[in-house]
């Protein structure tokens, strides 16, 4: 387990370890405002060393400080830490008064994508949260004593990391698509329909970085995706594995990529072509069905579009497919999460076989990079993307390391996987680049 380096008193456990402790958390309203001031005033104002995040279009969720944690790990990774987040929940007391989404007693969680991984999995219950939802401003204390909160100290100004240099991860460009060649052959042969390969990068920087100065660089250029830092890892996901709000289950469901050109004549041309191609489309439904699979029994009804519609972002356009249903069951989103992780989206079709796949071809340990990532209330709603464009910092904050992955299916060809690979790690690389006329 990581005890988290923060000034002020915290709380930390480990699935063995007890008492939980009694949480108070209180949330106000704020002025209303233009735009999302609130959230920046919030992330300018956060303690870097435990910066949390989850935003979409200037809506979302700032936070830092830690109230409790606990880190889980193996196979009962999620069921461990939802149990200890039900203990939690039902002991707290919670004034409330917006019950706005993400108001009142919520925790951050980021899970490895392998239960074998020792990045384990993490909830975070910070101790200052301000969000924004439709025009409604919020903030949040949780406490561990019934009593006014100590205001936290000044945070120290964004700064930038200087100037980055990137190095070669586990495999080198080469024997990625040698691995990439082998995996098209194992589908060829009949083993497995899709599997999904990722490779990583470093990022070294002569300063430290500051997870606020990448927020704000991913914010800006990426405001359509989910632009997270949880524990260490930070990115900027354009796939919700799993929203669930008022028994409304919602997810968006992404495989099958082409790169953008800039050139809007030639994007307008790459869309079509991407929305009529037999290998995109057949990546695209193993992704669905592996989805709706798990959705269907905890639904009384499920609306699945009969086509992808093209997710057109900075630098890639997917297919994209938003699935919607209504839970009949007592169910709540952690729970959900579990089910539906690894969705083929991350890791291929049938599951297991393509798993033993990335365990043989990759090799290397994902850490928390494909799994979800997100945040869960006391009710049991919340949301949880797959933890993608995305990196994790090291301890120093002086390295990180990137990470990309594309769907393998029999038509693939290594080279545009390899391609792919490269304009799925750009929206890490670009947030290190100093901004043009803006500042964080």
């Amino acid at each position: 387990m990581t005890t988290p380096n923060v000034s002020s008193p915290h709380v930390t456990h480990t699935v063995n370890q007890a008492p939980t402790p009694r949480l108070y958390a209180t949330t106000t309203a704020l002025p209303p405002t233009d735009g999302p001031t609130h959230l920046h005033n919030a992330l300018r104002d956060a303690d870097p060393r435990t910066t949390l995040a989850w935003v979409r279009d200037g809506n979302g969720l700032i936070a830092h400080g830690r109230a409790t944690t606990i880190t889980t790990h193996g196979h009962s990774r999620f069921t461990d830490a939802n149990t200890w987040w039900q203990t939690i929940t039902n002991n707290a007391t919670i004034d409330n008064d917006i019950q706005a989404p993400g108001t009142g007693l919520i925790a951050f969680g980021s899970f490895a994508y392998s239960p074998h991984s020792p990045h384990g999995a993490t909830l975070i219950v910070p101790e200052h949260i301000t969000g924004t939802h439709n025009g409604i401003s919020w903030h949040t204390t949780i406490t561990t004593t019934p009593t006014t909160p100590t205001p936290p100290p000044p945070a120290p100004p964004i700064t930038e990391p200087g100037p980055a240099t990137y190095t070669p991860g586990t495999l080198t460009e080469t024997t990625w698509t040698d691995r990439v060649t082998q995996a098209i052959d194992a589908i060829t042969n009949g083993q497995l329909d899709k599997v999904v390969l990722a490779r990583d990068e470093h990022i070294t920087t002569p300063h430290p970085i500051d997870p606020r100065w990448l927020l704000t660089q991913l914010t800006n250029s990426y405001p359509h995706t989910w632009v997270f830092a949880i524990d260490g890892l930070i990115g900027a996901t354009p796939e919700m594995l799993i929203r669930l709000h008022n028994n409304t289950a919602t997810s968006r469901i992404l495989a099958g990529t082409i790169r953008r050109t800039g050139n809007t004549t030639t994007d307008t041309n790459l869309a079509s072509t991407l929305t009529h191609s037999p290998k995109d489309l057949h990546e695209h439904a193993y992704a669905v069905t592996s989805v709706t699979d798990v959705l269907q029994p905890h639904c009384h009804t499920l609306s699945v579009p009969e086509t992808p519609f093209v997710l057109d972002l900075p630098n890639v356009m997917h297919l994209a497919t938003d699935v919607t249903g209504h839970t009949n069951t007592n169910i709540n989103v952690l729970e959900l999460a579990e089910q539906l992780h690894p969705s083929a989206a991350v890791c291929g079709t049938p599951r297991t076989t393509a798993d033993n796949l990335i365990n043989t071809l990759e090799g290397m340990d994902r850490g928390r990079y494909a799994g979800p990532i997100g945040w869960i209330d006391s009710h049991g709603d919340g949301e949880f993307g797959i933890a993608l464009r995305c990196g994790h910092l090291d301890p120093t904050h002086t390295n990180m390391r990137i990470f990309a992955g594309c769907g393998i299916v029999d038509a693939s060809d290594p080279t545009a996987e390899l391609n792919e690979s490269h304009a799925k790690l750009l929206p890490m690389k670009n947030a290190f680049t100093p901004p043009q006329n803006t500042h964080p």
